[in-house]
């Protein structure tokens, strides 16, 4: 999609913090982080959520979030980390491309909304 925030710093027109890149995905530090570590992990290829991306090609779902936890492994998130993804307007998700969050760091809180 042209016009996808995501997209646009996949192709570089925008620049971010790359943290992964690999021939499916790409990875790179939130600009708002909610704990020390925040990375943000989405397909290249565009998919509007996680349900349109499981269901259109859920093998890609499952790397996705194989490559969290290596992403959060090399970011030494030894105690844990939490994965998030928010799909659709009433989870809040502000972008329309699939995208899975990894927050760390720190102890986080319990409450989860």
């Amino acid at each position: 999609m042209d016009d996808c925030l995501f997209c646009r710093i996949i192709r570089g027109e925008i620049p971010s913090a790359k943290v992964y890149e690999d021939d499916r995905v790409y990875a790179f530090r939130d600009i708002n982080p909610q704990a020390p570590v925040h990375v943000l992990v989405v397909p290249k290829a565009h998919y509007k959520n996680v349900s349109d991306c499981a269901g259109k090609d859920p093998g890609l779902t499952g790397y996705v979030f194989k490559a969290c936890t290596d992403i959060a492994r090399a970011e030494g998130l030894e105690n844990g980390f939490r994965l998030t993804t928010n799909n659709g307007p009433d989870a809040c998700q502000s972008v329309e491309h699939m995208h899975v969050h990894i927050l760390g760091g720190a102890k986080l809180t319990d409450k989860m909304g």
